[in-house]
């Protein structure tokens, strides 16, 4: 009966094995639906008050365990983890692909000009920037979102007009490249400096039990490199396999004929990439990551060792 639902499911945690990659998959396939975007507000309100009331060991009459997962998916694309505040639309998680989608296929599409690579650069950033301002925490964040803006802003803008410019001798196909080399370049200057807190005091570590062993430098480099990793990842294949794909289009009679399909194209090319490269890429390292004791900074090592002497990996958030 429906009516036997235990109160002790732990929807803090994702559903599924978050030790495997197909685990992690399922998770994130969930968390970047983008069919979420489309829900009323009388949806979000429902799965919130479930959400809420099942916290509390409320459970309403006829909740299935299914039902309950799905107000929870529901609720975590919506609201924020610790404020509970609606986050803006475009800055969810579930808005990811549609919106990269259409970005990235409009700096794909119009890449020649300097007044082009301008805009659609700025704009890459100024939705990174909203996406990073929708899914804050911490204090001083304000100062952290504008200096990586105005960076990674600036830094993919001179990549971008730096590689078009040594591109005007070759061949059109690998100029179709440097939107995606400007990408990479921003996501290196980006995540970093909107992370520079965490490298310069740490982030907080833990054993497999949750208990707090300090905070970690180390762990946090690590963290942040595997975050860059699967953020230039996730845009590969939107930013490698369309220009192929267009190089060929575009010598057909069909776009010769209509050009300005040439962007719709691309922007639906990119968009099918991004539906499996978004949650592939943020499941390829464990939200839960860990590192070996024997890799952490001296001081902490001896710490641990004196305090925790059977420890011997630690464990930390690694952020998206």
């Amino acid at each position: 009966m429906t009516a036997d639902l235990p109160t002790n499911i732990n929807i803090k945690e994702p559903r599924w094995d978050q030790d495997t990659f197909v685990g992690r998959a399922k998770h994130f396939f969930t968390v970047t639906d983008p069919r979420n975007i489309l829900l009323s507000n009388e949806q979000l309100e429902s799965a919130r008050k479930i959400i809420h009331d099942y916290r509390q060991g409320v459970v309403a009459p006829g909740l299935t365990e299914d039902e309950l997962w799905r107000a929870k998916y529901i609720y975590d694309s919506a609201f924020h983890p610790d404020t509970g505040e609606k986050m803006l639309l475009i800055g969810r998680m579930s808005a990811q692909v549609p919106m990269n989608m259409t970005i990235t296929g409009c700096m794909m599409t119009f890449y020649k000009t300097t007044s082009a690579v301008v805009l659609w650069q700025w704009i890459n950033q100024s939705f990174n920037a909203i996406v990073n301002y929708t899914n804050r925490s911490g204090d001083a964040y304000h100062c952290q979102l504008g200096t990586a803006y105005v960076s990674a802003t600036t830094g993919a803008v001179a990549t971008a007009l730096g590689l078009n410019a040594l591109t005007k001798h070759v061949s059109p196909l690998i100029g179709r490249f440097v939107p995606f080399a400007a990408v990479a370049a921003a996501n290196c200057i980006n995540i970093p400096l909107m992370r520079q807190r965490e490298l310069k005091h740490g982030i907080p570590i833990t054993d497999e039990n949750d208990n707090r062993l300090g905070e970690s430098t180390k762990a946090a480099q690590q963290a942040i490199s595997q975050v860059v990793v699967s953020r230039i990842l996730m845009a590969s294949p939107g930013m490698a396999i369309p220009p192929f794909l267009m190089n060929t289009l575009e010598k057909k009679a069909f776009l010769k004929r209509f050009p300005w399909m040439s962007a719709p194209i691309q922007v639906g090319l990119v968009g099918f990439c991004l539906v499996f490269a978004t949650p592939l890429c943020c499941a390829l390292f464990p939200q839960k990551s860990s590192m070996s004791v024997s890799r952490l900074e001296p001081e902490l090592q001896e710490k641990i060792r004196a305090n925790h002497p059977g420890v011997e990996r630690v464990y930390f958030n690694k952020g998206l």
